[in-house]
């Protein structure tokens, strides 16, 4: 079971990754949806941020795998993430660029870069056997 799992995220690495970068590419450009919570979060926006470029660095790290590439899969992303929010106050007319927003951006990335080291040990130690 364990070998069909590695060989399964291994040849669909990629394609998760480039999913997940699409994803947010469209998200970021298209209309933003406004959900009714029934507790209100000052910070959702921030969080998902966060959340967005700490799935979209893990992936690709996951994806590449290789120590060298890691400070340039680092920097594209960083650089990705300010595309997007040059074109959404360029191409949009229902978002604006933030500066807050790269720096959840930039948050997102650094801590999965972090964890990157832990999961990816992690992932060695328990399917390298297979």
């Amino acid at each position: 079971m364990q070998k069909r799992i590695k060989h399964l995220l291994e040849r669909n690495s990629y394609v998760i990754a480039i999913i997940i970068t699409i994803g947010i590419a469209y998200l970021s450009l298209s209309k933003p949806i406004h959900i009714e919570m029934p507790i209100k979060i000052t910070f959702l926006d921030k969080i998902l941020h966060v959340s967005a470029y700490f799935s979209l660095t893990l992936s690709w790290l996951f994806a590449l795998r290789n120590k060298a590439k890691n400070k340039g899969i680092i920097f594209a992303i960083f650089l990705y993430g300010i595309a997007m929010e040059f074109l959404q106050g360029w191409l949009t007319s229902n978002r604006q660029k933030d500066i807050y927003d790269v720096i959840a951006n930039s948050f997102g990335i650094l801590i999965a870069m972090l964890l990157f080291g832990i999961f990816y040990k992690y992932y060695l130690k328990y399917f390298d056997k297979y």
